[in-house]
């Protein structure tokens, strides 16, 4: 008979086995088809779908210096989708890289939540200095949908509940976290959540739709925009709505949130889009490239009534306050480095003159190839190139044929451009949500002249093949190729 097993309660516990880990190393020597397999065993195997359509599926980084990114096999790609907005300062700054080397060499503080952060203090002191009028109190996140949410806040808790609805514009993106999401205009985002439900939609630019909901509706109390909408296919208002819009809030008591996270940081040519106007909201948000293009960060500022208002008083003082990762110290130091980038660069400067260059070829290829390309607009270097209905391409016997499937083949032709222009020139675009015809042009602030005239020489000789050739090479050489 054998005898029982007693348990040792002295002896130490069993270590738990290691579980079987890719290191640092080993996930920079992975290829395509291994970072295929893990993307689509744990991130999003929907979205591979959409990477495989493009020929994007087939690329790996293996690192980015200034204007480029470098492939594994050695490939130089021109950046012209600039992260929507978040790599301003190019690929790997040197001066922001080295700013957070020196901070890393010195063993400084990252999360400091119980005492005062000097970085946090000193960045916030520099984008209230940079801010116009009394945007002076800052809340610092780490994305743009938190940035929003907390402008969104401030100025809810500021007007309180009888002025608590809030007024958005169609074609509009925020962010998609819950609050935000519910001023987002897509129902694709949407989906089917619960979503905040006193809103308003008015059409983006339409300061008349906006007067008649003001006038109607005393519970608005909010008015949120973006002032370039970026996922609307970098759509801008009409002259003098900034400075109506302003006045009708004015004249409301309704406080104006200006959504800044793409178009902010000198992307236009100045500081914020709103300057030029030569208006001042009151709530604004900045997000994408604040970090430097190296960390991520966001940040709301708010005018110092309205928040002291929301905020100011010790027992109101911790209900939105900074959150564990909003001000570490390594971020914020990327920012403040990038804001002195900035202007000590004349990155804007540089914003304003590529960007007018850029528009000005643009617009002599559309009257180059006026059967492809619609409309180009846009301000500094936030260009949105729009391409004609698939049917507007075709010879006049087909066109009206076709022109019954231009909606299900929205966006085809996009595809087929931008899937080309990698595969063939080395060059990255962007594409929109809502506008899917439209390709978004958002470079890095340092890009050059000559870079432009690389851009632009590549999407001439594309587009001198027509619209039958593009057609036919997109399937031979990407969508055959994707296997």
């Amino acid at each position: 008979m054998s005898m029982p097993a007693f348990r040792n309660e002295d002896a130490a516990p069993a270590a738990p086995a290691r579980p079987q880990l890719i290191s640092v190393e080993a996930a920079k020597q992975l290829d395509a088809a291994q970072v295929k397999e893990l993307f689509t065993s744990h991130i999003n195997p929907g979205q591979v779908h959409f990477l495989k359509l493009l020929g994007f599926d087939r690329i790996i980084v293996d690192r980015a210096e200034g204007m480029h990114y470098i492939t594994r096999d050695g490939r130089k790609i021109l950046d012209f989708f600039g992260g929507f907005c978040s790599v301003a300062f190019g690929h790997n700054h040197p001066r922001i890289v080295a700013a957070r080397k020196k901070f890393q060499d010195e063993n400084r503080h990252e999360i400091c939540m119980a005492f005062m952060s000097q970085y946090a203090s000193a960045l916030a002191h520099n984008l209230a200095q940079i801010a116009p009028g009394d945007l002076d109190m800052v809340f610092l996140g780490s994305t743009g949908s938190e940035a929003m949410e907390a402008a969104l806040k401030v100025a809810e808790q500021a007007q309180g509940p009888a002025k608590s609805k809030i007024l958005h514009a169609a074609n509009s993106f925020h962010g998609k976290t819950k609050g935000v999401l519910s001023v987002t205009d897509s129902t694709l985002y949407q989906s089917q959540f619960k979503l905040v439900e006193n809103r308003v939609k008015v059409p983006f630019g339409d300061i008349e739709a906006v007067r008649r909901e003001l006038e109607a509706d005393p519970a608005i109390g909010i008015v949120v925009m973006e002032t370039i909408q970026g996922g609307g296919g970098i759509v801008e208002a009409p002259e003098g709505f900034w400075r109506n819009l302003r006045a009708l809030c004015d004249k409301h008591g309704v406080l104006w949130v200006a959504d800044e996270v793409q178009c902010g940081l000198g992307r236009t040519g100045q500081f914020f889009a709103f300057e030029r106007d030569g208006v001042v909201p009151d709530v604004t948000a900045l997000a994408k490239a604040l970090g430097g293009s190296k960390a991520a960060v966001g940040a709301m500022i708010a005018r110092r009534e309205i928040y002291m208002k929301a905020y100011g008083k010790p027992k109101a003082a911790l209900i939105h306050a900074q959150a564990t990762f909003g001000g570490m110290g390594e971020a914020c130091i990327s920012a403040i480095e990038g804001l002195n980038v900035l202007y000590e660069e004349d990155l804007m400067g540089n914003a304003k003159r590529q960007g007018d260059y850029l528009i000005e070829r643009l617009n002599e290829l559309r009257l180059k190839h006026p059967s492809l390309l619609k409309e180009i607009r846009g301000r500094g270097l936030m260009i949105g190139v729009e391409f004609q209905d698939i049917s507007e391409t075709m010879p006049f016997g087909l066109k009206h044929m076709v022109a019954l499937l231009d909606d299900k083949l929205k966006g085809s032709l996009c595809g087929f451009i931008g899937a080309l222009l990698l595969k063939d020139y080395d060059v990255l675009v962007a594409f929109t949500e809502y506008n899917r015809n439209v390709i978004r042009l958002e470079p890095p602030l340092i890009v050059t002249r000559e870079q432009c005239d690389e851009f632009i020489a590549a999407l001439d000789d594309l587009l001198s093949r027509g619209i039958t050739r593009i057609v036919t090479d997109y399937l031979r050489k990407v969508a055959v190729a994707k296997g």
